[in-house]
């Protein structure tokens, strides 16, 4: 980084000896080829901060599909393989599921349309099903426990039949009112501020003071659940690892600091008396004030496996101990380019890079739905010589890139990673990215989950 902008030199001042106006012409040089990465990178963080403000989520290229015409110097990826789309044809309105309770509304002529007609005979009935709502309700229930004056042995007492009202002390919220708090707050993402206004709407004035305190007394209740969770989830055979910011307010503080959300998954596949079974997906949440790597590195100390995350360092004591197998994701590098790209007035490098990982993205969605061992088989025999070239291809074209330019940091992230991102061709249980976390645990609406 230049600290002060150079003085500007005029002809007169220009150094007369050969050797000496070659070293200045030398040094001009230099400075201006420090200059233009500064102003490459620079653009790109401009690029980058006006679609994180305006534009579209989505990842998709205009034109993606063309790019796989492009040519180069190095090996191109092949041909796409067609893709066969099945025609569109109205279907009309989908059925509704059978198990849905049904309610039977008769219609029948009225007594002055009867009453046009001589003779009227019954010879069948048309049905049609509409879908209804019935909004939730709140009731009351009261609990009445009998007392009763009783004696034994000559000993008088008084006797009352037990109860328990609310699996909270000395609350009136009933069990399925903690439930529906819960299922608002952590599953529809619904903000304690908005479920006051719903219950008002009801005629129960519920300030979110209270709606916060029952959440966390039900998690404390719920909290006997997590051990044999995290027993379940240590026992897959793939885990996911990935994080996100959340705001921090602390008591006595008027501004927020960032703290973290650390999200794992346990899933995975593993072949029992030669058939594959699923191991049952689970997610855990941990928050933690800090994005340090020794927050992953207690929670996963007794796992052995695979594990999925990005390139982050302070996942690198993880695999010191070789318990834990590390497997990269194509998700994170493919982004680094995409935000090059997506920049760019023309394909350049970074499309034709993203025309690269999109072949591999092809091979993974004719093969997703198969048992792992034919996709290893298709991993083996058709992703692994894409990737050889593809390797090829970002050795070839990194040469001469400026060190400092986004460009160079997306090609040096795929090279300095690459056998953690090829990891997944090893075997079949794995996937090619970490979204499969994000998936599962909503971890992408976990900023709605903040404090109200």
């Amino acid at each position: 980084m230049i600290a002060m902008p150079p003085t500007a030199i005029t002809v007169a001042e220009l150094p007369v000896e050969p050797d000496a106006l070659q070293a200045f012409a030398l040094e001009q040089n230099r400075l201006a080829c420090v200059l233009w990465e500064q102003l490459e990178a620079l653009q790109h963080q401009i690029a980058q901060a006006n679609r994180a403000r305006f534009g579209v989520s989505s990842e998709r290229l205009a034109g993606q599909a063309e790019l796989f015409d492009a040519t180069t110097v190095l090996p191109v990826p092949p041909e796409p393989a067609e893709v066969p789309v099945a025609g569109h044809t109205r279907k009309g309105r989908p059925a509704l599921p059978k198990d849905l309770p049904r309610k039977h509304v008769e219609y029948d002529l009225s007594d002055e349309q009867k009453a046009a007609f001589d003779t009227l005979e019954r010879i069948g009935e048309e049905r049609s099903e509409t879908l209804h709502y019935e909004p939730s309700t709140l009731t009351v229930i009261e609990h009445i426990r009998f007392k009763y004056a009783a004696k034994k042995d000559g000993e008088s007492t008084i006797v009352t039949a037990s109860a328990q009202p609310s699996p909270l002390p000395k609350s009136n919220a009933s069990a399925s009112l903690l439930a529906n708090i819960l299922v608002n707050t952590y599953v529809d993402h619904l903000p304690l501020n908005r479920q006051e206004m719903r219950y008002a709407r009801r005629g129960v004035h519920l300030p979110r003071a209270t709606l916060c305190e029952w959440k966390l007394a039900a998690a404390e209740l719920l909290e006997v659940l997590l051990p044999p969770l995290r027993a379940h989830q240590l026992q897959a055979p793939r885990m996911h690892v990935d994080d996100t910011t959340l705001p921090l307010l602390e008591k006595g503080r008027t501004a927020t600091r960032t703290a973290r959300l650390w999200g794992y998954l346990g899933a995975g596949q593993r072949e029992e008396n030669g058939v594959w079974v699923d191991h049952p997906p689970a997610v855990v949440f941990e928050f933690a004030e800090s994005r340090s790597g020794s927050h992953p590195l207690r929670y996963l100390q007794k796992y052995k496996g695979y594990l999925q995350a990005d390139a982050y360092s302070g996942h690198g004591a993880l695999y010191e101990t070789g318990n834990i197998v590390e497997v990269g994701c194509w998700a994170h590098c493919r982004r680094r380019f995409f935000e090059i790209a997506k920049a760019q007035s023309k394909p350049g490098l970074a499309a034709q890079a993203l025309q690269w990982i999109a072949r591999l993205y092809a091979i993974e969605s004719r093969i997703k739905d198969h048992t792992p061992n034919i996709k290893y088989a298709a991993r083996q025999t058709e992703a692994l010589p894409v990737l050889m070239q593809f390797r090829q291809w970002l050795e070839g074209n990194v040469i001469g890139l400026p060190a400092q330019a986004p460009l160079a940091k997306a090609f040096g992230y795929a090279l300095r990673h690459w056998q953690a991102l090829i990891r997944y061709t090893d075997s079949g249980i794995l996937l090619p990215d970490n979204n499969a976390v994000h998936a599962a645990s909503g971890m992408n609406d976990a900023v709605i989950n903040r404090p109200y």
